[in-house]
């Protein structure tokens, strides 16, 4: 979100949340991405806030509903206010439980895998509608096709960008393998650590394909405590990951902090796995 537009959001669900009849004093900034995540006090409330035209909110809700209804470990709604999705002066409001952070706050790899994998069992019961995992390679591959939105990408890099989005998912679709509905980016920005567990949030970006391309935006020690791993499927998943993630950095719109020395520095990461990997994206 622009850091212009902070302050009437933050209004926004500071008012939101006082409507309610919920106590807000302050409202503290805990992280910025595509949504402004807020913890409001002294009512401690988790508020995430977007515009709303850039966000699929209800879908998110009626999601952490049913997946806590199976105990999956994800993050809980507010209890004290109506799960729903609040609209106010351009923007959507969606109020969370605040969880503190546990000590230490890095998730080890075992529980981070074992987290995982009860999040995808819940998620296996459900039958709701979502994109398919080759709808967002679509999406990195139109930007990478647009000059206008990714101006600042040098045609060698475009061209590495383009057929390795294009090869890998052809590769990783031709496989074949069971697939399910996935977090779709369970990376560890997207884990709290509470004292009761790791505890997955975000769940705006779920997707159906292999468990593979899940595990592919976790740490790599992740994938040796998660059963049944599909280690040729993962690498190629954690390649076409790479490529995804790097074409975001060069979107023009893109507000990642670093994130265009980030995106340099991915592309020589994506040119060394191809290498390391015997991949050949020409084809």
């Amino acid at each position: 979100m622009q850091a212009s537009e902070f302050p009437r959001a933050a209004a926004a669900a500071m008012s939101t949340a006082s409507s309610l009849g919920l106590t807000v004093d302050d409202a503290i900034v805990l992280h910025d991405s595509n949504k402004l995540t807020l913890r409001l006090l002294p009512c401690d409330v988790l508020a995430r806030v977007a515009p709303v035209a850039h966000q699929v909110a209800q879908f998110e809700i009626e999601l952490a509903q049913r997946l806590a209804e199976s105990e999956s470990p994800v993050a809980a709604l507010e209890p004290r206010v109506e799960p729903r999705v609040y609209e106010r002066d351009g923007f959507v409001v969606t109020l969370w439980t605040y969880y503190e952070p546990a000590t230490p706050r890095e998730v080890s790899p075992a529980d981070y895998a074992n987290a995982l994998e009860r999040l995808h069992a819940g998620m296996r019961k459900l039958d709701v509608p979502s994109p398919h995992f080759t709808d967002r390679v679509e999406q990195a591959q139109q930007l990478v096709a647009s000059r206008d939105h990714t101006p600042a990408l040098a045609d060698a890099d475009r061209e590495l960008l383009g057929n390795t989005l294009r090869s890998l998912r052809r590769v990783i679709g031709d496989r074949g393998g069971a697939e399910q509905l996935l977090h779709g980016e369970p990376h560890p920005g997207n884990v709290l650590t509470t004292k009761n567990g790791p505890l997955f949030i975000d769940l705006e970006t779920c997707c159906r394909g292999p468990v593979e391309f899940d595990l592919a935006h976790a740490p790599e020690e992740v994938s040796e405590h998660y059963r049944g791993v599909n280690q040729d499927l993962l690498r190629e998943c954690r390649i076409l990951v790479l490529a995804m993630v790097t074409t975001w950095r060069w979107d023009r719109g893109d507000q990642f902090p670093n994130g265009r020395r980030l995106g340099t520095e991915w592309l020589s990461q994506i040119r060394a796995a191809l290498d390391s990997n015997g991949l050949d994206t020409h084809g």
